[in-house]
């Protein structure tokens, strides 16, 4: 930041008021253009690349619950998962084991979603419209819970803004889907943590402009040095009255050991 010290002086008398003001305002100038500067340092693209490196995990072990609130009723689910990628083909299991839906299970083999009910004699492969509808009558859809590609791969970014959100500075990010893509969202604007780039708020559109949905991270946990993760959000779907989901991460394992035989079809039978 500039600093100006002392009093200024023209041969021996007192600089103008007038003059003063000019170079402050000189000097105000140059502050807010060194902070255009800051802004265009760094690109959309590049923010977002940031948030997928945070966000991808190679492997990992994780327990949550999932706390569905419509109207006046509240349910809360408990989740063991299994995740592992190389960075192209993700491979993802979640298995709920609170007692009333103890043994329902989700499988993703790439980009196959598979589901298990304990009662049903066969699996249940889910596409199409059924990846739209919420994972378990919740706000986050199947799609949304088990997106697995890395947003960089979906979206073209565009760095709209730099502001204050709850006493943190954020990038505002629009994301639009690259041509050719088969997204659940034609466009996402991302409020981006600007020191650890974490996604602190979400709204995601249709095509025509309307929001379907909204996302907060209402907490974010340092889970290695140096990266951060939101461990707890919580979804509004737009189309639905009364309800939201709160995801919440409990306990999470990065680098887990996975047995070879587990991320299979064999797994859910």
């Amino acid at each position: 930041m500039f600093k100006i010290t002392g009093i200024l002086k023209i041969h021996s008398g007192l600089i103008s008021l007038k003059t003063v003001l000019f170079l402050l305002l000189i000097v105000s100038g140059l502050l807010l253009t060194n902070q255009s500067l800051f802004a265009a340092e760094i690109t959309g693209e590049e923010i977002m690349e940031k948030v997928d490196e945070n966000q991808f995990l190679a492997s990992a072990r994780t327990e949550s619950e999932m706390i569905i609130r419509d109207r006046d009723r509240e349910t809360t689910k408990e989740i063991v998962s299994y995740v592992e990628s190389d960075g192209e083909v993700t491979n993802a299991l979640a298995e709920f084991v609170n007692p009333r839906d103890r043994g329902t299970k989700y499988l993703l083999l790439d980009d196959e979603l598979w589901m298990h009910y304990p009662d049903a004699e066969e699996l249940v492969r889910l596409s199409g419209h059924m990846l739209e509808e919420g994972m378990m009558g919740g706000d986050f859809s199947y799609q949304d819970a088990l997106e697995s590609e890395q947003l960089t791969e979906l979206y073209d970014f565009e760095l709209k803004d730099q502001e204050e959100l709850e006493d943190r500075s954020v990038y505002v990010v629009l994301a639009t889907a690259k041509e050719g893509e088969e997204v659940a969202y034609h466009q996402r604007q991302f409020w981006v943590d600007t020191e650890r780039f974490v996604i602190l708020q979400e709204e995601m559109y249709a095509r025509e402009g309307r929001v379907l949905k909204e996302l907060e991270t209402l907490d974010v946990e340092e889970v290695t040095e140096g990266r951060w993760m939101p461990v707890e959000m919580v979804m509004e779907d737009k189309l639905r009255e009364d309800t939201e989901t709160i995801y919440r991460i409990t306990e999470i394992e990065i680098d887990y050991d996975i047995p070879d035989d587990l991320l299979t079809l064999e797994t859910l039978e």
